[in-house]
């Protein structure tokens, strides 16, 4: 009764608090329908995603009579599917052959240059180029594991270096952080996050490696040429990079509300990649458009039962947070599960209307970034870090996936992959990095 009492007590403007009961319902047939009726996941979760999502708009269509919240999810689900969708298609025009194959230490440091390129062309890039090399040199013992210390670590820590790392922090950038702030305040827990990951899969790795036969163990030490096919595609997937740094007037032009420039060069970069690109390296990938028909499904559910959380958190009633340990812990476990980019926002949002400040103006972000340093690193650390905490965090978690399972990797499923993994091994690392970074900040 307390919870309907207190959704009544809401301005007219917020959406009760019910109302995020449809997004619940949507996690909730992801974590479990795979496991209890996964044929009829396999065949449907199209319609369950999207009819949940059409519940969502019903609501602000007939209730609140409000098109906005829905054209401003619309856009931004566009935006999302053209970045991912474009660098999923470029990236399957190029195929890299390790030399060496997949021993603890080698894999080691192919997970480190993963976390230093995500800096450079973002996780989802280095995650659509590097999964699969990341497959074939593991491909005579590869587990589950091996998927998810990517999705750890190129996926989502990696990328907390620069702006275009991490949605979350590029957006800061647009609301005024500067470019070289999130590399001279965030290094230190960049680097000690990727550290102990590394250390964790280095041990785990050797344990895997030890326990395969002997004549795997020699394969996969076997000699190997590298090279890489299809530089052509480099320079599509620079114009995507290129897209996202556009004017600001460019940036703000949208058609039909929807579709944005940048959208529409990075969609026109992907289909030029498409055509331009030879079969046979399609063929050497695997390439397929499956993996993305699966997460723009899930992800059109998503984006739309998501806006009643996200508006109630944006109010400000739901956050009473003081201290830099507080905003690290809340935007972390809300961007494990909600969209990590407006999750960050929301929290700065926050933190700057408790010191008078707005987060519409960029000289108030500006000088906020100065006066409380400490509360924007644990806002963009806890954003970018816990995107890893389940597969929806972060854009590229489910594309990693997906792409694993159609090459017949047996990647955990999302209960299995939070109860198994993200809660016993990311938790407590994220926990050390942010009580040894923040807990002492103001």
């Amino acid at each position: 009764m307390t919870f309907f009492l207190a959704a009544a007590a809401h301005t007219a403007s917020l959406p009760p608090y019910w109302t995020v009961l449809p997004f619940a319902l949507l996690l909730l047939c992801i974590a479990l329908m795979p496991l209890f009726a996964g044929h009829f996941w396999e065949h449907h979760y199209p319609k369950l995603a999207v009819g949940l999502g059409l519940v969502t708009a019903l609501y602000y269509v007939a209730v609140q009579r409000d098109w906005q919240p829905l054209q401003h999810a619309a856009h931004e689900y566009v935006s999302f599917m053209a970045l991912v969708g474009s660098l999923f298609v470029i990236s399957g025009g190029i195929n890299i052959r390790v030399k060496g194959e997949a021993t603890p230490f080698r894999n080691t440091v192919f997970l480190a240059i993963g976390a230093v390129l995500a800096n450079f062309i973002g996780t989802t890039g280095a995650s659509m180029l590097m999964i699969r090399p990341w497959i074939k040199m593991n491909k005579y013992r590869i587990t589950g594991f091996h998927v998810v210390f990517f999705i750890f670590v190129v996926s989502n820590v990696g990328g907390c270096l620069t702006p275009i790392g991490d949605p979350p922090l590029f957006l800061g950038f647009l609301r005024g952080v500067p470019f070289g702030w999130v590399l001279d305040h965030c290094w230190s827990g960049w680097g000690l996050a990727v550290a102990l990951l590394l250390a964790v899969f280095l041990v785990v790795d050797t344990l895997n490696f030890r326990r395969a036969p002997k004549e795997v163990r020699e394969k996969e030490t076997g000699e190997e040429h590298f090279y890489i096919r299809g530089l052509l595609n480099l320079g599509f997937l620079g114009v995507v990079l290129g897209a996202v740094f556009l004017p600001k007037s460019l940036q703000e032009t949208v058609i039909g509300g929807v579709l944005s420039v940048p959208a529409m060069v990075m969609i026109a970069a992907a289909l030029a990649s498409y055509f331009a690109t030879k079969p046979e390296l399609h063929e050497a990938n695997d390439f397929n458009f499956g993996p993305v028909k699966e997460v723009g499904y899930l992800f059109v559910g998503i984006f739309l039962t998501m806006i009643p959380a996200l508006q109630i958190l944006q109010s400000g009633e739901a956050v009473k947070i003081s201290t830099p340990i507080g905003y690290y812990f809340a935007t972390g476990a809300l961007s494990a599960f909600l969209d990590n980019a407006p999750t960050y926002l929301s929290f700065l949002a926050a933190a700057m209307g408790a010191e008078g400040l707005s987060v519409d103006s960029p000289a108030d972000v500006l000088a906020f970034a100065g006066s409380h340093p400490h509360l924007l690193m644990a806002i963009s650390m806890g954003a970018v870090f816990f995107g890893a905490g389940s597969y929806i965090g972060n854009g590229p978690n489910f594309m990693v996936k997906a792409i694993a399972d159609k090459a017949k990797v047996n990647t955990p499923d999302f209960l299995r992959y939070m109860w198994q993994f993200s809660i016993p091994v990311l938790l407590p690392i994220l926990v050390i990095v942010g009580f040894l970074l923040l807990k002492g900040g103001h």
